[in-house]
């Protein structure tokens, strides 16, 4: 498989996972890379049957890696990102207004619920797939999903 391709279909949806979880502009573009290097330097060496779901994985464990080598590690607000012309400034606000409520819910949540909500339903990876990523039980990831959305409706809830 051409590393081109692979890079081209995933670094969006990487950037975007990396930047829930880090909420920090330049930390996610550097673990992409970091996630795109280590996939250059042991893609040869594996069969891999899903490489959306690997790349995936060594996203997450370098985000891991990052976390153990700063444990200061400390979550800024994130930052104002470019607009479309298409959409008006009250909309715009309102969405990232809400969005962002959504993602501190999901962030006030456990560690492992976090990361199976930001997997399985911010990015769509499929149960099986979010499982291996986090190295965990298939079953245990369905109670810490279950778990982690019903906290989330909760708080949703709260607010209204």
């Amino acid at each position: 498989m051409e590393l081109d391709q692979v890079y081209r279909d995933n670094v969006n949806d990487l950037y975007r996972y990396l930047y829930s979880l880090s909420k920090d502009h330049f930390i996610a573009e550097d673990l992409v890379q970091e996630s795109f290097y280590r996939a250059y330097l042991h893609l040869e060496d594996y069969e891999i049957s899903n490489i959306r779901a690997w790349l995936f994985k060594v996203a997450y464990h370098a985000f891991i890696d990052l976390l153990r080598k700063n444990k200061r590690f400390v979550i800024q607000e994130p930052k104002e990102e470019p607009h479309s012309s298409k959409e008006t400034p009250e909309k715009r606000l309102l969405e990232k207004e809400s969005f962002q409520l959504l993602i501190n819910d999901i962030h006030s949540l456990k560690e492992q619920e976090k990361h199976v909500l930001l997997l399985c339903d911010l990015h769509q990876l499929s149960y099986s797939e979010a499982a291996e990523i986090l190295e965990m039980n298939l079953n245990t990831l369905k109670s810490h999903l279950h778990r982690g959305r019903k906290k989330v409706m909760e708080k949703v809830k709260e607010r209204k």
